[in-house]
This record gives structure tokens, C-alpha cells and sequence, in this order.
């Protein structure tokens, strides 16, 4: 089962209207109303997306709470982690620390920064069912991202457009004028789409030597959680060393593993994780990888991440990507 600070709690609360029982919101994720904010102490995800629903059933316009939870995200909130990416360079260097480092604040979500002709995605990717608290926090997360951005950034930033995998919601109109930007719904990723020059405008307080220094921080701090996570990393890998022979068994892996196809299924799960996604996400990180730094064809691309013609190839590439294996070929090798 996976982990959230209760940083975004706190946030939550402090965005929510007067309707709330906001004492009473504490003490469903065992806080104290009077309990010292600690960006280190975690619930399960379980708990924070009960805690999302029930608050937005209460407060007055919960379609409207996740961006005024993500409005009031600063920097300075999120501790080592938020100085380290104040201090980057620009706003690509910072979007490319929370890709290592988000661990610090969640086990649920990674983030990935992927190059395209028009600018880069900033991905969020989350696992688990996609129930209403999921596409609330989602919703915060992307607005605390487009928020955080323009506060460290030397120029305002606006993005290209804002995609959200869920529904839209009765009204798109709060979303709109919140982003600034078209925002598409039922998309095929939750994610920011920024211009280039957006990305490489230097940050405010960016400073190299200072970066370093906090780089160095949250590599002590992620060790902590690096255990929890060896799991999945260990499956990836056995599943990325195996797709040349087509997609490997969960049992196949599991064996590798040292362990039962049950007992492997069993502690993915506990980390919030299913053995399908993961092999999704071998076969995309891996596809990507060779069209990047490769000159192989297509077809063997194709048969190397577990597919046994390239029609399907392409077909799920553009289920990942949102364009052929061919275009981002020619994206990601012309930058």
C-alpha cells in the first residue's frame, strides 16, 4: 500500500471553506488539530483519498478544492525537497529532480519529464484504482505543480495545455481559468505540456553549488525509502531482460525472484503496485530508450519489448505517448 505525507492534508484543510470540520478532518488520518506539520509523516493512500472525498463532499465546492489546494503549495512547504528544486537552474533541472526525488513526499507517484517537438510533458503517473480521491488528488497535484513552477521561474509560466485522465467535471471553466490553458479530459495522461523556452527560463534562485548541496540531502533522505521500493525495481528489470522472449509470466518472474507467483502478487500489491502495470511500464521505458539512444529498426524495436508484430508496437506506443514510435524518433534524436 503506498504513502503520502499529510503535508497535503494540511493543505487541504487550509483551502477548504468554513464548512469543513476541519479538526474533525485531522482526526480521520489519526492527526492532532494541534499536532506540528511534518512533511515526514505519512498515511496510506487509502486514507488520503477517503480523506479527499469526504472534504469535498463537505466543503462548498469540492469540483473547485484541488486547485485551491494546489494554489497554496509553496516551495518552502516541502522542506529539503523544495529548496533543491528552487535552486535549480531552470525549470527543466527542477522537474528533473522531482522525477528522482519525489519519494520524500509520496510512494504513490513518480513523475517523468518527456521531450516532444513542441516543448516536454511533465508527467504524473500514480497507481492504484482511479476512484474519486485519486482524480481529486491528481487534479491537486498537477495545480501545486503549475503553481510551484510559476513561483520559482524568473518569468511567468503557462502551460501549453493540462491533460487529466478522468472525466471532466460538470463545469471545465474554474480549470481553465485556474491553468490559463486549454484543459483535455478522458486524455491518456495526467500531465503539463510546456513550450521549450518555459522550461530553459533560468529559476529565480538558482545556484548550482547550493543545488548540489541539496541534491546530496535527498540522496541521504530517498536511501530511506530505496528498501521499500527494491521490489519493483526488481521486477522491471527482470521483466526489461526478458521481453525479447516475449512478456514474461508473473510466475516466470516470481521464480527469478525467489519466491511464489502468490507471494510476489501479494507484496506488489502492498506497495500499491499490480504486476500488469509494471510490465507496462518496462515495455514503455524500454521502447523509449531504444528510439532514443538507438538506431534500431521498428520492427526489432518491436520484437525486443515483447510484441510480436510492429503494428501492435506502434499501437500501444501511441497508447503511451500519444504518437507513433516513428515521430518520437524523430522528436527525441533532432534535440
Amino acid at each position: 500500500m503506498g504513502k503520502i505525507t499529510t503535508l497535503f492534508v494540511r493543505k487541504v484543510l487550509g483551502a477548504a471553506d468554513e464548512k469543513v470540520d476541519k479538526d474533525a478532518m485531522l482526526r480521520l488520518v489519526g492527526l492532532a488539530p494541534d499536532s506540528p506539520v511534518d512533511v515526514s509523516h505519512m498515511i496510506t493512500d487509502s486514507e488520503y483519498y477517503d480523506f479527499l472525498e469526504r472534504t469535498a463532499k463537505a466543503d462548498g465546492d469540492g469540483t473547485t478544492l484541488p486547485l485551491r489546494a494546489g494554489a497554496a503549495m509553496r516551495s518552502d512547504d516541502y522542506g529539503a525537497f523544495g529548496l533543491a528544486m528552487k535552486s535549480a537552474t531552470n525549470l527543466r533541472k527542477s522537474y528533473e529532480r522531482a522525477e528522482r526525488y519525489a519519494r520524500v513526499l509520496t510512494s504513490v507517484s513518480t513523475y517523468e519529464v518527456e521531450q516532444v517537438s513542441e516543448g516536454a510533458f511533465m508527467h504524473l503517473h500514480r497507481e492504484g484504482e482511479r476512484r474519486l480521491g485519486m482524480r481529486l488528488s491528481n487534479e491537486a497535484t498537477i495545480a501545486s505543480i503549475a503553481t510551484f513552477s510559476g513561483e520559482i521561474s524568473t518569468k511567468p509560466v503557462k502551460p501549453l495545455a493540462i491533460y487529466f485522465k478522468h472525466p471532466a467535471p460538470a463545469s471545465t471553466a474554474a480549470h481553465e481559468s485556474f491553468f490559463g490553458c486549454p484543459v483535455h479530459f478522458n486524455a491518456d495522461k495526467d500531465a503539463l505540456l510546456l513550450s521549450n523556452d518555459t522550461l530553459l527560463t533560468p529559476n529565480k534562485l538558482g545556484d548550482e553549488s547550493i543545488s548540489k548541496f541539496f541534491d546530496t540531502h535527498l540522496e541521504s533522505e530517498i536511501s530511506r525509502y530505496e528498501d521499500e521500493a527494491a521490489l519493483d525495481r526488481q521486477v522491471r528489470i527482470q521483466v526489461a531482460q526478458s521481453l525479447s522472449e516475449g512478456v514474461p509470466m508473473l510466475s516466470d518472474i516470481a521464480s527469478h525472484l525467489g519466491m511464489s507467483g502468490r507471494t510476489l502478487q501479494r507484496r506488489l500489491s502492498e506497495q500499491g503496485y499490480s504486476f500488469q502495470t509494471l510490465v507496462d511500464e518496462s515495455r514503455r521505458q524500454l521502447a523509449k530508450r531504444l528510439l532514443q539512444k538507438t538506431e534500431f529498426s521498428l520492427v526489432e524495436i518491436a520484437f525486443m519489448t515483447g510484441f510480436s508484430e510492429q503494428s501492435a508496437f506502434t499501437r500501444a506506443f501511441k497508447r503511451w505517448a500519444g504518437q507513433t514510435p516513428r515521430s518520437f524518433r524523430i522528436a527525441a534524436q533532432s534535440k
